[in-house]
């Protein structure tokens, strides 16, 4: 109890902090069932994507840009380990890291243990961040085998509703490998917030509804959505995202 009564504003902070990324995440997963947003007009072009790809004999383009999408992915991995390094690093180094805060304007004094916990926090949304990355980068491995099984133009025996569906369940694998990556983002965005816990709990709460509005900007109202919506608007793009993933937004531009 004692320590909840003298560390109560950081406390609140950390439960502002979950409450506004995973009220986020839920409140973009439900608006973007009948709204059109980045994650809907994508999983459409996706779709466009994977049915012009069935009438080209050649498909090495559509497998370099899923091997480049995949690249992606394994860089934002690799470099979230290197984060993670640091971040033990310094945990290992708390006495020095804490010397070193104290010298900084701004910042308000904390306890060895307060510090210690925003590291470990600091490092969980970086773990998180590796584990969709990586998982991204399976589901891109598993749209590269998927579009290595389309049927060709001359395959008489496979009828066109058949190459629809196909389209359709490339493109859905396409999204959730999307989905992953954009969640992968979302770590590093509220990752960048967290990092001002250290300055003070009120600005570390303040930076999290900041980092909220950046990223409904981006993926509901933002110029390249106008820009590229206007395809979408007789495909009804509500539904896509329904299909797409449901109940998350899978963007890998927010």
């Amino acid at each position: 109890m004692i320590f909840i009564e003298n560390n109560l504003n950081h406390l609140l902070a950390v439960c502002w902090f979950a409450l506004a990324w995973g009220g986020y995440t839920r409140y973009a997963l439900w608006k973007a069932r009948d709204t059109a947003c980045l994650a809907s007009v994508l999983h459409l072009y996706r779709e466009d994507w994977m049915r012009r790809m069935l009438l080209r004999d050649n498909r090495i383009a559509d497998a370099s840009v899923i091997g480049n999408l995949e690249r992606n992915a394994s860089f934002f991995a690799s470099s979230t380990l290197i984060i993670l390094a640091g971040i033990l690093t310094v945990l290992g180094a708390s006495d020095r890291a804490l010397s070193l805060l104290a010298d900084l304007p701004l910042v308000q004094p904390a306890s060895q243990g307060i510090s210690e916990l925003k590291l470990l926090c600091l490092a969980m949304v970086f773990v998180y961040a590796f584990f969709t990355f990586s998982w991204c980068m399976r589901q891109y491995n598993f749209a590269a085998v998927v579009v290595g099984s389309a049927p060709m133009i001359g395959e008489r025996q496979v009828s066109e509703q058949q190459r629809n569906a196909f389209a359709a369940r490339a493109a859905r694998v396409l999204s959730l490998a999307a989905n992953q990556f954009n969640l992968g983002l979302r770590a590093y965005y509220f990752g960048m917030a967290l990092l001002t816990w250290f300055i003070s709990p009120w600005m570390f709460m303040l930076t999290t509804v900041g980092v909220v509005l950046i990223l409904y900007r981006r993926e509901f109202h933002s110029d390249v959505l106008e820009v590229m919506v206007f395809t979408a608007t007789e495909s009804a793009p509500n539904e896509a995202a329904k299909d797409a993933v449901p109940g998350q937004s899978q963007t890998q531009s927010v």
